[in-house]
């Protein structure tokens, strides 16, 4: 997915070089080849306007994904990841039971939502743009998430590891998610725009 780079504390990150003329430590080579996420370690969430005056957050409790890095070319990266819809969680049982119903996510016809990127770019610093296909519902969309590499370390078990951070933002009716009810005081229940949150531990595959 391209996650390399020097830790940068000028707040880079503002640009959109390409991958090809971003700078990149030769160091940063040693990271190049196959992870697979850690969702023990790693956290995929969202945030949604409720009733135009707090915010809803939640997650997913069940997901997998592959990387491949490339730290000598961050533009030959990939990320792949599948999120099993069923495991949403925001913390109210009627309301995970809501959004799996068939007036969200409708999880017994369409119980996976997968991303598989298609570009990564080098920003600058410690600073990524990864762009994918995104599929809900059955319908796929181009998503980009910003990146933010936060470092790699092997753990005590010996697994080498690498994390990120990330964040995007949709507009969940491009993705036919379309239920709302209106407000007597004007506006809607839910807000047509979502903020997605990664926070993603990755291991080195053995070999």
């Amino acid at each position: 997915m391209g996650i390399f780079g020097r830790r940068n504390t000028a707040g880079a990150g503002t640009t959109t070089a390409p991958a090809t003329t971003a700078p990149v430590s030769p160091g940063l080579a040693a990271l190049t080849g196959d992870y697979t996420i850690d969702p023990a370690h790693s956290t995929i969430g969202f945030t949604a306007r409720h009733a135009m005056v707090t915010n809803v957050k939640g997650s997913f409790r069940d997901f997998s994904g592959t990387l491949h890095l490339d730290g000598t070319d961050p533009a030959s990266s990939t990320a792949s990841l599948d999120v099993t819809m069923d495991s949403i969680d925001t913390g109210s049982a009627d309301r995970d039971g809501h959004l799996k119903s068939a007036d969200f996510f409708n999880t017994d016809e369409f119980p996976a939502m997968t991303f598989r990127s298609t570009k990564a770019e080098a920003l600058g610093g410690d600073d990524y743009r990864v762009t994918g296909d995104l599929t809900i519902l059955g319908t796929t969309k181009p998503l980009t998430i910003d990146l933010e590499f936060n470092g790699s370390a092997r753990d005590p078990f010996g697994n080498e590891r690498v994390g990120f951070e990330g964040k995007a933002e949709i507009l969940r009716s491009e993705w036919g998610l379309t239920w709302n009810a209106a407000l007597e005081t004007g506006g809607v229940l839910v807000s047509d725009r979502i903020k997605l949150v990664f926070d993603i531990s990755a291991i080195r595959n053995a070999g």
